[in-house]
């Protein structure tokens, strides 16, 4: 059985809800971040100590997309991921990887910087920046929404997944006002019983 380790809000969400969507066995392990005594199985796994990771028999991955990139290849083929051949499959592939690279990542400059940042640094020019470059990106989120209900056209797909979490923790944790398309788009794309039931499988466990 595959096994995500995971925690609350964390790009673990992704791979969860990948495995509710291609409706593959799992199990969640919940690694508490903020732990001052961490895990010695979870440093195990990843010595890096970042969230998500995999363990699937003898395979261990981290990285949320490559993550979602091996599972949909090796439990695939899944109509989550269009073919090569597939007039999709540009924009999925480019916005798959955009909402991590260009979205998620970026924005944990600011959002860390104003949580963590003792006061004096959290209005810092690397803050300030990283948001100006997201707020750039989200043009291409805009844009696409104006001709398609999802990233990859018609359909839903992993894109969506990789987009949806990154829109949720700009809008949730680090400050970023989603316009009218891409907030009906979250709430497109977070209707679906998949990703309901990752919200609460990802949530498991956690104290109240």
């Amino acid at each position: 059985m595959i096994t995500v380790w995971g925690g609350q809000t964390s790009r673990s969400l992704r791979v969860v809800w990948l495995l509710e969507e291609m409706a593959l066995p799992y199990r969640v392990r919940q690694v508490d971040m903020l732990a001052a005594n961490k895990d010695p199985a979870w440093l195990a796994v990843n010595p890096g100590d970042f969230l998500p990771a995999i363990q699937d028999d003898d395979v261990t991955m981290v990285e949320s997309v490559a993550i979602l990139e091996y599972l949909m290849g090796r439990y695939g083929p899944t109509p989550l991921q269009p073919t090569p051949d597939d007039p999709a499959f540009p924009a999925y592939q480019q916005f798959l990887h955009m909402g991590e690279a260009g979205l998620a990542t970026l924005m944990m400059t600011p959002l860390v910087s104003a949580f963590i940042a003792p006061e004096p640094e959290r209005d810092n020019w690397g803050a300030r920046w990283a948001r100006e470059c997201v707020e750039r990106r989200l043009l291409l989120v805009e844009r696409r929404l104006a001709d398609t209900p999802y990233m990859a056209g018609d359909r839903f797909t992993a894109a969506d997944i990789s987009v949806t979490y990154a829109l949720n923790l700009g809008a949730n944790h680090a400050g970023f006002v989603l316009s009218d398309a891409q907030q009906a788009y979250l709430a497109r794309t977070t209707a679906r019983d998949a990703y309901k039931r990752a919200f609460d499988r990802s949530h498991e466990g956690l104290a109240a």
